[in-house]
């Protein structure tokens, strides 16, 4: 039974009666672009077909009920003084309503089913495609027009100040404004994008290590402070602004740390802008080197890798099938991509995960991913 069905279904035994809405919206793969983000740079993330889906419909009044298929949980709060507790999955919701009406939208309450098949904690957003989900659930019953760059600003907003993520924009970009077939070359500091096909006889694999990742708050922070202040160190808002001149000529000023964190940003940004060229010309081979090649940077100057993820890219890169592979996300575990040929990719999806159960003893969970369109009303 597909995730609508589901949605559909228990909302109806909940609640008595069919939904009048269903909203869903997408997770993320990055294909290109890890913790440029942040630094006013690029990404080329796609959204993929795992998604968090809601049944609901309208109430009269302000408060907003909501049962959880995949925690087995009920919540409820009023619009009206709203109040963090303890996070949870309904502080996500909870957020969105905040950011929205911070932002001067009018909402009026739901009763809503939640399902989703984004899996947590494997750096695929579902956090992202939570509350997309949810801004589109309030933009059905209170009538207001969807603008994906307003959207996708206002969960970024619910994320960092609600639940207390310092997170950058592109997932919840990504999750607004995704296109079936395409990838999203966005510009972070303008929020200006451009869909980018995916080359054709490819398919995008999504490996999760089974690896969590573990103090990712903290070493998110202290990577983004580092960046931060070598920006500052070159006198520009972001390192988005360092040519590649300007940091052969000054980068010796820095401390090894800092240039080095320094330097996966800025050949990142160059790695995504050609990663999207690539893909404009069809050309999956020059892609996936970007793509290696990023997995390099990653692991060795930004030191966001670990041992498991290495050998998952390892494999996937020396498997035939793979035109190249890279960690993905945050860091320090979740899952790897793949652009692989897409008549093997079933043979490329069994013999990497059984050679990374033999070499790890963990049991992977992979994912052909196609790309989906963003947060939309389905029905």
């Amino acid at each position: 039974m597909s995730l609508q069905q589901q949605v559909m279904e228990a909302f109806e035994r909940r609640y008595g009666m069919r939904p009048d809405v269903v909203v869903r919206a997408p997770g993320r793969v990055n294909l290109i672009g890890e913790h440029t983000d942040y630094n006013d740079g690029f990404v080329l993330p796609m959204a993929i077909n795992r998604a968090t889906w809601i049944a609901l419909r309208p109430r009269h009044d302000r408060v907003v009920r909501v049962f959880s298929l995949e925690f087995n949980d009920a919540a409820e709060f009023s619009l009206d003084g709203m109040e963090k507790t303890p996070t949870r999955w309904v502080e996500y919701i909870k957020g969105v309503a905040w950011a929205l009406q911070n932002a001067g939208y009018s909402l009026t309450g739901w009763d809503g089913v939640i399902a989703g098949d984004v899996p947590i904690g494997a750096g695929l957003s579902s956090s992202a495609a939570l509350e997309l989900a949810t801004a589109r659930a309030f933009g059905s019953t209170s009538s207001f027009p969807w603008s994906a760059p307003i959207m996708a600003k206002l969960g970024q907003k619910a994320e960092n100040q609600w639940v207390g993520m310092n997170c950058g924009i592109m997932d919840q970009m990504i999750s607004a404004a995704g296109k079936a077939g395409h990838a999203l070359l966005i510009d972070c500091r303008t929020l200006d994008s451009e869909q980018v096909p995916l080359p054709p006889g490819t398919l995008v694999v999504v490996l999760d290590t089974a690896t969590r990742r573990g103090l990712v708050d903290s070493a998110y922070n202290e990577r983004r402070a580092q960046c931060e202040a070598a920006a500052q160190f070159f006198g520009v808002p972001a390192l988005r602004d360092v040519t590649d001149e300007m940091f052969a000529a000054r980068a010796a000023g820095l401390d090894d740390l800092t240039r080095r964190r320094a330097r996966h940003v800025i050949t990142e940004n160059a790695r995504t802008l050609a990663a999207a060229e690539a893909m404009r010309q069809g050309n999956a081979v020059a892609l996936g080197r970007l793509m290696d090649a990023s997995h390099v940077s990653m692991r060795d100057d930004f030191e966001i890798s670990r041992a498991e993820m290495d050998t998952m890219v390892d494999l996937a890169q020396q498997h035939p099938a793979s035109y190249g592979a890279r960690m993905t996300g945050g860091g320090f575990g979740g899952a790897a991509v793949a652009l692989v040929r897409a008549e093997v990719v079933e043979e490329f999806v069994s013999t990497v995960g059984q050679r990374y159960q033999q070499a790890t003893g963990l049991k992977p969970a992979i994912y052909v991913c196609e790309a989906t369109n963003g947060a939309e009303v389905v029905s």
